[in-house]
């Protein structure tokens, strides 16, 4: 026995020598970067080289650059000054104050962020029937491009609401109460308090929550295409018209780096306001409390009827309009029968006209789940070694580590750009759907996992291996329980990311091979009731399971939490 623990002791400490730990923590990085090398790092050169082409610098592209960056930066400004009209007094509501059924309102608020974007431009498109758009436009008195583009900026405010309730909400619940109260002991009426005392201390917080609102409005894609058409170019639409509707791989190109360029700046900016925030934070205090005063109440009522409106009606019309006929399919004739049908649901599974090359939307569907089942996998096989090194980071880690999150900052549009201009007629598989998906789950997934990797004390480990446990036997009985549930949550967000995908699968996919969200957009392109009722079916579908997975992740981190 005591020659078994020599050998342990020594071998332990040949494992630990400074050599083999270099040799161990290459190994770890060596499949995630070679991944990156070839599906990120290398596409985004030819990106690059591509823009820089003497051909993108003319005037007419210039002018197209400017026109197309301003509205980005237009629409984005607006769209993050309404969600702030909202957001600001949700915060209030939520961190000041205790009242029936705030739970289940704080969570249909969060619901819609991690919707994907597609569900949300189908879900206002069935709240307003763009199908029967003459007929509302009527009623609001609006001309179709300002009706949309209100439609567009209430989508935007629909899912970002609630970051700047989470972020300047946990700010304010870490406010000191001493403070309000000595400002008030000195004679300080409510607004010099919020003026003087609260606001200059909240002031990182609204900074960081408007910069992270901003930037997920200036990158906005699904619900700029599906509810404003080629109407409205952003950056992001324009770059997909130039390489689909009007080729111009180099202005395409370029586009893309000045797109990266201003996210890459708008990241920088808020990792320190973010920070910032973290250096102001206290200890949680317990401000909320009951309605006191009339005005308490009125606030809180109007508050609460209006948070529920505007968030509950989007979500329950989707479902609603997807069993509803309000329309005669296109060519249809005789009497049609109006009301309640599940005709659209069964639809899913006919192919109408006969053509060898229609897909059926169910089969859809199972591309989807197939293309979020490979992802899934290929996130976690390539996460869990990233997560590994990052856990206990080196110099080596400090250098990886913002190259590996980088893909954050490229729009999934410039990945399908990427891939076009990269792989060309090997896009014919479709198998590269999944790999783009994957670049855009990865971050998440090692973010997941690195902190309970980190978790996991070294001492269990050793411990289990001087009992005579094998590597596998150690990782079954120490690292998995400790790992399970950030494995799951992982890859339910993994799984999550690319049923919603939208950008780079608009671009990638093949016509044989559609998704879910290529489907929905597909029909929602295309004339007739039916059409247009197989969307709302189809992302009521895409809404049932994007909010199971939801549910299920949170239940893992509430359970976590316990």
């Amino acid at each position: 026995m005591l020659d078994k623990l020599i050998l342990f002791a020594m071998t332990i400490r040949v494992y630990n020598s400074p050599a083999m730990k270099s040799l161990n923590r290459i190994f770890l990085w060596l499949a995630p970067i070679t991944f990156l090398l070839i599906f990120f790092f290398q596409p985004l050169a030819r990106i690059i080289t591509l823009a820089f082409d003497s051909s993108a610098f003319t005037q007419k592209n210039f002018d197209v650059i400017l026109s197309v960056t301003g509205f980005t930066f237009y629409q984005a400004i607006l769209s993050t000054l309404l969600t702030f009209v909202l957001g600001l007094p949700s915060a209030i509501l939520f961190s000041r104050f205790d009242f029936r059924g705030k739970s289940l309102l704080r969570a249909i608020t969060a619901v819609p962020f991690m919707l994907p974007t597609v569900v949300v431009a189908a879900a206002f498109n069935s709240l307003v029937g763009l199908q029967v758009t003459g007929y509302k436009l009527q009623v609001f008195d609006l001309q179709p491009s300002t009706f949309n583009f209100l439609l567009i900026l209430s989508a935007h405010v629909f899912y970002n609401t609630t970051i700047v309730i989470r972020i300047v909400g946990n700010a304010l619940s870490r406010l000191d109460p001493k403070l309000e109260g000595a400002a008030r002991s000195l004679g300080a009426d409510t607004f010099h308090v919020w003026k003087d005392v609260i606001l200059p201390i909240l002031r990182p917080s609204l900074f960081a929550a408007a910069l992270l609102v901003f930037m997920f409005d200036f990158t906005s894609f699904g619900v700029i295409l599906l509810l404003g058409g080629s109407n409205f170019s952003t950056l992001e639409v324009e770059i997909y018209l130039r390489v689909l509707k009007l080729p111009n791989l180099p202005l395409a190109a370029l586009l893309s780096v000045i797109q990266l360029i201003f996210t890459i700046i708008f990241s920088i900016i808020y990792s320190r306001a973010i920070n910032h925030t973290s250096t102001q934070t206290a200890p949680r205090f317990s401000l909320a409390r009951k309605p006191k005063t009339t005005q308490e109440k009125i606030f809180i009522t109007t508050l609460y009827f209006l948070l529920s409106t505007f968030f509950f009606l989007p979500l329950i019309s989707l479902p609603v309009r997807s069993l509803t006929r309000l329309e005669a399919d296109r060519g249809q004739r005789g009497e049609v029968q109006y009301g309640f049908t599940i005709d659209y649901y069964k639809e899913l599974f006919i192919n109408r006209r006969g053509s060898l090359f229609y897909v059926p939307p169910i089969q859809a569907a199972a591309n989807s789940l197939g293309y979020a089942t490979l992802t899934v996998i290929l996130s976690l096989t390539l996460g869990y070694p990233a997560a590994s090194a990052l856990a206990k980071p080196t110099r080596l880690e400090k250098i990886l580590d913002p190259l590996i999150m980088l893909p954050l900052g490229a729009s999934a549009v410039m990945l399908g750009l990427g891939f076009i201009i990269t792989f060309g007629r090997a896009l014919a598989s479709p198998f590269f759907v999944p790999l783009a998906h994957t670049l855009i789950a990865l971050p998440f997934v090692i973010r997941t996992l690195q902190p309970a990797i980190a978790s996991i004390p070294n001492r269990l480990r050793e411990s289990a291996a001087m009992l005579g446990a094998s590597p596998f036997r150690v990782w079954q009985t120490v690292d998995f329980p400790i790992l399970s549930r950030a494995t799951l949550s992982a890859a339910t967000f993994a799984f999550t990311v690319s049923l919603g995908e939208f950008g780079a699968t608009l671009l990638l996919t093949r016509p044989e091979y559609p998704t879910i969200p290529i489907a929905i957009q597909r029909f929602l392109s295309q004339p007739g009731g039916l059409n247009y009722g197989q969307a709302m079916a189809m992302a009521t579908l895409l809404l049932v399971l994007t909010t199971a997975s939801i549910l299920l992740i949170e239940k893992v981190r509430i359970t976590d939490d316990l």
